[in-house]
């Protein structure tokens, strides 16, 4: 039997496996690592306890970041710093549809941006953002809709997107130069989204709105609000503008900094211990994802799946591979959710290097795709997670029809990022 069949099998094996966990109602952690454990059993591996152990701490530094930047959003919003910000808008601009819809959509896009996962966004913005535009006659599976994708986009915002990190990690690519990249198409296609799916609907009910949002602390105010992000963004600018002066913190450290201030400024007291508690248990499911999917990874490359899996995506045509973005991106995300990014990511990502395109915005592009798989079953975390939050109860399907408008823009323009990402390579400057 040549390498090539034995990995084919060993790859069959994998998927069996992962396939009767699922049929099992396990969960995708552990059908990962089940498929993996089956995976090193029939490539004649037996239990491979150093290659587990080092699959499980592949991810580690992200997963410290992940921890690091939910707490820290935890905390401003435990302070009231996050209902402080929404009841102002309001205030101020509840007339105003327009420049409404661009801040609300700015105040989505943070907590996802900040952590890499669209489930924070839906956790600390989602339920005031449907509160709001609930009060506008929008229906709840268009206000889930609208959650749903801008929360996806959150998490390939910059500074943290993890699709990136990971493909990047198994390219040994640097994570430099994806900022503007990331951003432009992030932003440009939230506000797209909003204004789509909600242009129709009536002016903000402010007391109504006001009555159902919860209320702010009386001594919250707006330096209060501002000044832990802005110790965030000065230990990072003073790393790069005095990069041989400054020490190397790493975002983790940065998070952390920029916790700590939240914790200090905050008009509440606030239970540091129980919030810290709370952060990690709702990130459980993320670590163990991120956890077995480097075992997969590790295992993977140890039974040479991984090399057949790099060389089926190099050897098919190229124009089949721009046209299937739309498809295997998002699929690969409902199936293996952030495990999709080192096994299909990093053999797309040399594929396009080879050709000549940039790999940063080409990889740029496939991270704005990915996160549509997580409204996809099986797993449909984020997804169902918002319908959730939104307390919707129409069917799931009626969710996904309102997300088929702003998914196919998203697919557009991410397959353009690739199929231009030469010619787009200026945005990498910065």
């Amino acid at each position: 039997m040549n390498a090539t069949t034995s990995a084919a099998l060993v790859l069959a094996v994998m998927v069996a496996a992962y396939i009767v966990a699922k049929i099992l109602k396990i969960s995708t952690e552990l059908s990962l690592f089940a498929a993996a454990l089956a995976g090193a059993l029939a490539g004649g591996s037996g239990i491979p306890a150093r290659h587990i152990v080092e699959g499980a701490f592949t991810y580690f530094d992200i997963v410290l970041i992940f921890v690091t930047a939910t707490l820290f959003m935890n905390l401003l919003k435990e302070s009231g710093a996050a209902v402080f910000v929404v009841r102002a808008i309001l205030h101020r601009f509840h007339r105003h549809k327009a420049p409404l819809f661009v801040l609300l959509t700015l105040l989505l896009l943070v907590p996802g941006a900040l952590t890499g996962a669209g489930s924070v966004t839906v956790l600390i913005m989602g339920g005031m953002a449907a509160t709001v535009l609930g009060t506008m006659d929008i229906p709840k599976p268009k206000v889930a809709a609208i959650i749903f994708v801008i929360a996806g986009l959150s998490a390939a915002a910059p500074p943290v997107n993890l699709w990136a990190m990971l493909t990047a990690a198994g390219t040994n690519m640097p994570y430099v130069g994806f900022f503007l990249p990331l951003l432009v198409p992030c932003v440009v296609l939230a506000l797209l989204t909003i204004f789509i799916l909600g242009w129709k609907s009536k002016p903000v009910d402010l007391e109504k709105a006001l009555a159902e949002l919860p209320e702010a602390p009386p001594k919250m105010n707006w330096f209060r609000v501002s000044f832990p992000f802005l110790v965030f963004s000065l230990l990072i600018v003073a790393g790069r503008v005095f990069p041989f002066s400054f020490p190397i913190l790493g975002l983790p450290l940065m998070f952390a900094a920029a916790a700590a201030a939240a914790f200090v400024l905050s008009p509440v007291k606030l239970a540091f211990f129980k919030t810290s508690r709370d952060t990690v248990h709702q990130l459980l499911p993320l670590i163990g994802t991120l956890t077995c999917a480097g075992i997969l990874v590790q295992v993977m490359a140890l039974t040479g799946v991984r090399g057949l899996i790099a060389i089926t995506t190099v050897t098919l045509p190229i124009t089949v591979v721009f046209l299937t973005l739309f498809l295997t991106l998002p699929v690969s995300e409902a199936v293996l959710m952030w495990g999709a990014a080192p096994v299909l990511g990093v053999p797309l990502v040399l594929l396009f290097n080879t050709i000549g395109l940039n790999p940063v915005v080409a990889l740029a592009g496939m991270s704005v795709i990915w996160p549509l798989g997580d409204a996809i079953p099986p797993t449909a975390i984020i997804g169902r997670l918002t319908t959730t939050t939104v307390g919707m109860k129409e069917p799931y399907t009626k969710f996904l029809k309102y997300c088929l408008v702003p998914a196919v823009l998203i697919a557009v323009v991410g397959t353009l990022m690739v199929v231009f990402s030469k010619k787009l390579a200026f945005l990498t400057v910065f």
